[in-house]
């Protein structure tokens, strides 16, 4: 199915004096078909005339409504799938696997000494309060993302991605 694209022109609304035209109809008649004329060159296809009403201020708070003459013209569109061409690709490259597979490199953060269990540490008591809650150590986060919002758990502490970032700047200026 073609599609088209419209341009909408206002009529003209008087004729201008050319050679050999003496009345008023001859003169907006050879303005009208200057008009189109321009237009059909462009490609452009005239389709019809409308009147069509348009509001519009009159004074500080009323408004009037106005009838416009149009020209309606249309041209067919050049879809990209009209001008599409597809182009073939080269064959991918066969590449070998390796027989061994490679040796596995752990990317596990370092643990944190709160997390690893005490080997010398003593058992806990039995004669402890059996209702009392057990407090467990803060795991840092692995791979802290900023999100924007400061981390409220420690206020009087800094938050975490500006703790990463004072790091790692604190250990390139190390490194000059």
């Amino acid at each position: 199915m073609p599609r088209y694209e419209y341009k909408v022109v206002p009529a003209p609304t008087k004729g201008l004096k050319a050679k050999g035209l003496k009345t008023p109809e001859a003169r907006f008649s050879n303005v009208l078909q200057a008009l189109m004329n321009t237009l059909g060159g462009d490609g452009w296809e005239y389709q019809r005339a409308e009147t069509l009403p348009s509001v519009e201020r009159s004074g500080l708070t009323s408004s009037t409504t106005e009838w416009r003459h149009v020209l309606v013209f249309r041209r067919a569109l050049e879809t990209q799938t009209e001008t599409f061409t597809p182009e073939l690709l080269p064959a991918p490259v066969a590449v070998e696997m390796p027989k061994e597979p490679a040796p596995e490199t752990s990317q596990k953060a370092e643990v944190s000494e709160a997390e690893k269990p005490a080997k010398d540490a003593p058992e806990k008591a039995e004669d402890e309060a059996p209702d009392a809650p057990e407090e467990q150590p803060e795991k840092p986060v692995d791979n802290p993302v900023d999100n924007g919002v400061e981390d409220t758990d420690d206020v009087a502490g800094i938050g975490s991605p500006l703790e990463v970032l004072a790091k790692a700047r604190n250990k390139s200026k190390s490194d000059d």
